[in-house]
């Protein structure tokens, strides 16, 4: 018996060693990305192209290095988000990528993952500011800085259409009041406005209140219609959506400005946005920033990597800011891809 219990004792060491050495060659393997698990967090998925396309373009990413994705849909329930990230934690998944529902309502899952040492990567919206030192990294666009492409297109375009003096009025039309998405945008879209106009002191620009679509064309059309009728003279619209931009040139239409004497601005970078300045290239639409979901995803995946690795030069002051730009009728062509949603950056 004495024997039986040294030779168990012997194989169970064996045992040891044996899982020991491949838990360090599944680690070594891992670090290039090849069986790396990663639980993704998404805070919704139906019924909207551009977050597709940013978990299509983490899943391209995580099959060009091995990778495999466990992903849990919360549906706009922050309760069930911070249920799944649970799931993700007991499933035993290497790092987690995360698209916050609520920026302070998920911080018990970031309190949970540092707790397991899983690591944390958010994409396309922020944690709060109290929730950052446990996160690794950020990924998202420059929204102000996409914004300014936006403007600087639409002021020169303005400046070709109408001259270099007398007044242009201005509108915007994004989110919902108090809505840091359309505060970020409108912004940076008067600044690129403002950076080209420096040099036309005899354009007098008019700024109108900005209205509110809710981020939806049907709930963008009468805020349209209404600021354009009381503005015959309105010059430039800046959708901060490619989303309402059908109700909005539907607005534009019933006051009777849409045509030659509209220069209409969008973010996005929307195909269909794409599509249709190839198609009428002299058309109101001159112009959509690119906020490129399929590059956020991909870049959050190659993110969740250095995470597992422990690499935060990789994200250096835990936010990356992927390359944006704008497309206008004259690059549209390069940018134009059928069987895409979203602009995506070019090889």
């Amino acid at each position: 018996m004495l024997a039986f219990a040294a030779l168990a004792a012997t194989a169970v060491l064996v045992a040891g060693c044996q899982t020991g050495a491949g838990s360090d060659a599944d680690a070594e393997a891992k670090a290039t990305g090849e069986g790396l698990v990663i639980g993704w967090t998404q805070r919704g998925i139906s019924g909207s192209d551009w977050w597709k396309t940013l978990v299509e373009g983490g899943q391209a990413e995580a099959d060009a290095i091995g990778a495999s994705i466990e992903m849990l849909d919360a549906n706009g329930d922050t309760v069930r988000q911070n249920a799944d990230v649970q799931t993700l934690i007991t499933k035993g998944v290497d790092v987690v990528i995360m698209n916050p529902n609520d920026p302070i309502g998920v911080a018990p899952s970031v309190q949970a993952l540092a707790d397991a040492g899983i690591p944390l990567v958010t994409v396309n919206s922020n944690l709060d500011e109290s929730l950052i030192p446990d996160m690794f990294c950020y990924v998202a666009e420059d929204q102000e800085y996409t914004g300014s492409l936006a403007g600087e297109v639409a002021a020169n375009k303005a400046l070709e259409k109408f001259g270099d003096s007398g007044e242009m009025k201005i509108v915007g039309i994004g989110g919902f009041p108090g809505d840091v998405l359309t505060d970020l945008r409108f912004n940076g879209f008067m600044e690129g406005w403002e950076a080209v106009m420096a040099e036309h002191p005899g354009v007098e620009t008019t700024k109108l209140e900005t209205k509110y679509g809710e981020w939806k064309p049907d709930k963008a059309l009468a805020p349209i219609r209404d600021v354009a009728t009381a503005n015959p003279d309105l010059k430039i619209v800046y959708s901060m959506s490619d989303v309402m931009n059908g109700g909005v040139s539907s607005g534009l239409q019933q006051a009777g400005l849409w045509g030659d004497g509209i220069i209409l601005s969008s973010y996005d970078g929307g195909m269909v946005s794409v599509k249709e300045m190839l198609d009428d290239p002299t058309g109101p639409l001159q112009a959509t920033a690119s906020n490129q979901p399929w590059d956020q995803g991909a870049t959050a995946v190659k993110m969740a990597l250095a995470a597992y690795n422990g690499d935060q030069s990789a994200c250096p002051d835990k936010t990356l800011f992927i390359d944006t730009t704008v497309v206008t009728p004259d690059n549209a062509a390069d940018y134009y891809v059928a069987e895409d949603t979203y602009v995506r950056a070019l090889d």
